[in-house]
């Protein structure tokens, strides 16, 4: 999900994503502590997103 999206949604869209987005990195932690995942760059790649939705909606709530 690119800037531009991030930005598009409203402020409980984002908050719901935010929370979809942390268990999905729960689960990709979990699973690569048990066995290693395919792709470990895909926890950076979370962490990032998970950072991106809320830095908008830090943004948003001190406005």
């Amino acid at each position: 999900m690119k800037n531009d999206e991030i930005r598009a949604l409203s402020t409980e869209e984002l908050a719901v994503k935010v929370a979809q987005e942390k268990e999905l990195l729960q689960k990709l932690k979990f699973a690569h502590a048990v066995s290693a995942i395919e792709n470990p760059m895909r926890l950076k790649y979370a962490k990032r997103h998970v950072a991106r939705l809320l830095t908008e909606l830090s943004k948003r709530n001190k406005q």
